[in-house]
């Protein structure tokens, strides 16, 4: 009899727990669709074009929005935003760097996931935009940078004009079709650091592709900074959006 009862209990709750498991059907997301946009997109006319550039953490956010500064300083009323959480770090290297003068950049510091500063609660990135209009009467463009996120983080279109979405190939040949709306939706996608491809292992090919087949029509360009410090193809990327 106590045999019996084992093997009853264990018939039961083998079945049970296998039965519930075995029908638990996977949930898919839409790798395309983002938290809701609160913010109505402002109109552009008698302000700065804003660019939006996110991407994950050492993805070489702030190396392009250096290079940009270099290659359209010169030729555009510009500035920058950047954003912390904590710190103004990214603020500092820029001015360290030179690329553009020092109060031309305005440090946000988000105190909470970069996503809320630049999707959810956009004020304080607005308040820097507005007070560098303030300080260059005639500003063109300013770019904004987000701190690190994830493959959702994107810009209200409340905030930024145009975004432009970072990833690196450090991260791996499976970020482009991982997808996630930063991937997908941004304006342009860039593939950076293809010079160390080869030295962690990813397959830049695969990692083109896959990133043209999640974006459909939208631009992707694959860059190293290493061979191309100014950024050309983001560059006339830029140029391309202010003169539309």
């Amino acid at each position: 009899m106590p045999a019996e009862t084992g093997h009853g209990h264990g018939h039961d709750h083998g079945h049970g727990h296998g039965h519930g498991h075995g029908h638990v059907h996977p949930v898919n997301f839409d790798p395309t669709v983002a938290e809701p946009d609160h913010h109505d997109a402002a109109p552009t006319h008698g302000r700065a074009y804003r660019i939006g550039i996110g991407g994950p953490v050492g993805s070489g956010k702030t190396a392009l929005v250096a290079a940009l500064c270099r290659a359209l300083g010169d030729e555009l009323n510009l500035a920058v935003v950047t954003n912390d959480i904590y710190t103004t770090e990214d603020a500092d290297f820029l001015r360290k760097a030179g690329v553009l003068a020092v109060d031309r950049i305005e440090a946000v510091q988000t105190g909470a996931c970069p996503h809320t500063a630049i999707r959810d609660d956009i004020t304080a990135n607005l308040d820097a935009v507005e007070r560098l209009e303030e300080r260059f009467p005639g500003l063109e463009l300013v770019i904004i940078e987000s701190g690190g996120d994830n493959l959702t983080a994107v810009f209200s279109r409340g905030l930024a004009d145009s975004q432009v979405f970072v990833v690196d190939v450090a991260g791996g040949d499976k970020v482009p079709r991982k997808g996630g709306p930063g991937v997908t939706t941004a304006d342009l996608l860039v593939i950076n650091k293809v010079d160390i491809a080869q030295l962690v292992g990813a397959d830049l090919t695969v990692m083109v592709s896959d990133a043209h087949r999640m974006r459909g029509d939208l631009p992707v360009i694959s860059q190293s900074l290493v061979d191309t410090p100014d950024a050309p193809a983001v560059a006339a990327w830029v140029r391309a959006q202010l003169a539309k």
